[in-house]
């Protein structure tokens, strides 16, 4: 495998970042994440690796990081709950790549007394690498925190703490139980936690693949960034998109309504509904010349036959009624002309549906088209071949589940 170049990375990352025009809105809007965002682009640079530690209250995490670094740094109390905020500490492995380490130490997630929740914990979703600590047989709401992590791309370490409460046939039947409840797929790394055990096999991770987890990582938070600001542009697009469908909907009724001409009648729908879809081109930013947006509505009236017999059948129909109707009403003293209100109003009616079909049908169209110019960074992590699949395999976990719930049809008109 062709190793991996951070300084290739980072500056491919910044580079993408870079041509992400943000308006003052999404800049306030994303404040938080954006700085997240470039302090793991600053991380990437100096090649230094964050390991989260996490787990619930009691299970000795201050006192596990503290024995990486024979110091006394973080906080240890007999009573649960001593760690109330994220506390981070330098940590250096020497004669590693890279070397330098961030330590962070987290609140218990079952502890109740931490004040916004998503902001503390924030930091261990952005760690290259968690170490989820337990001290037993895993429960319920272990596993749930773990399926998490792992949905969100993380790679996780379990560190299994405490093993001197248990006799030695009872940790291999403990860690045989918690195999059992973790994907089989993923082969998740179950490590007791001896005296020098955890430290080697950390270090072991860092020397083989410390910068691809520091890349890997840094690509997922940029993905994850990428996919906020498309949605809450989408969202922003959908509202304006609707209200210009609407408008196009009410001046097309209205015209199809009053004029008795079946050219014009035709004539002005294709014309409406042409710059319908270059309206909508301009919204998706997807400037369509007059060309493109002719063929495109040309494609979407033959493969949707309510919009085709509309435009053509039903439209030209309606027309020739009521230019029989108008005729015939000097010689019927007016009486003819009964229908042609009730006829009015329907064609109206099938004018607005039509119209709001093809505005969501091009909507669709456009924004599909409009994505090939975008350089997601899903498609760089896609991009990198791994040597040791079964190391790396939280990463397909990500990428399918970024493909189930990023379903962007939903904030389309």
């Amino acid at each position: 495998m062709k190793k991996l170049k951070i300084n290739k990375n980072y500056l491919l990352l910044k580079k993408w970042w870079e041509t992400i025009d943000l308006t003052n809105y999404e800049k306030s809007f994303f404040n938080r994440e954006i700085i997240s965002f470039n302090q793991q682009l600053f991380r990437l640079k100096e090649k230094k690796i964050r390991i989260g530690i996490y787990g619930k209250s009691g299970v000795g995490k201050s006192s596990v990081l503290n024995s990486l670094l024979k110091k006394e740094i973080f906080k240890v109390d007999i009573i649960n709950g001593s760690t109330r905020k994220i506390q981070i500490e330098e940590w250096i492995l020497k004669g590693q790549t890279p070397q330098s380490i961030e330590l962070l130490d987290s609140p218990g997630f079952d502890f109740c007394n931490v004040e916004f929740p998503d902001k503390v914990y924030s930091p261990i979703n952005h760690s290259d690498l968690i170490l989820f600590l337990v001290a037993g047989d895993i429960n319920r709401n272990e596993v749930s925190e773990i399926s998490s992590l792992l949905k969100n791309g993380k790679k996780i370490i379990i560190v299994f703490n405490k093993v001197d409460l248990f006799k030695e046939n009872q940790i291999q039947e403990i860690i045989e139980n918690i195999k059992s409840k973790l994907p089989k797929d993923l082969n998740i790394p179950i490590i007791i936690n001896h005296e020098y055990n955890l430290k080697n096999y950390i270090a072991k991770i860092i020397n083989q693949h410390g910068e691809i987890l520091l890349t890997l990582n840094s690509l997922q938070l940029a993905d994850k960034l990428f996919l906020q600001i498309k949605e809450e542009r989408l969202k922003r697009r959908q509202k304006l998109a609707q209200s210009t469908i609407g408008k196009f909907s009410t001046i097309k009724a209205s015209a199809v309504a009053l004029n008795p001409f079946i050219l014009l009648d035709v004539a002005g729908s294709f014309a409406l509904d042409t710059a319908l879809i270059s309206e909508l081109s301009k919204i998706y930013g997807l400037n369509l010349k007059a060309e493109s947006t002719r063929k495109l509505f040309k494609n979407i009236s033959i493969n949707n036959l309510f919009l085709g017999v509309t435009q053509v059948g039903i439209n030209t129909s309606f027309s020739l009624i009521k230019k029989v109707i108008l005729f015939t009403a000097p010689f019927t003293s007016g009486l003819s002309l009964l229908p042609y209100g009730p006829i009015a109003i329907i064609q109206a009616a099938v004018a607005v549906q039509s119209t709001k079909i093809l505005g969501k049908l091009a909507a669709k169209e456009i924004f599909k088209r409009s994505k090939m110019s975008y350089m997601e960074p899903s498609l760089m992590i896609k991009n990198i071949n791994f040597k040791e699949k079964e190391i790396f395999n939280h990463i397909n976990t990500y990428l399918s589940n970024r493909n189930l719930s990023n379903n962007f049809v939903n904030f389309l008109p």
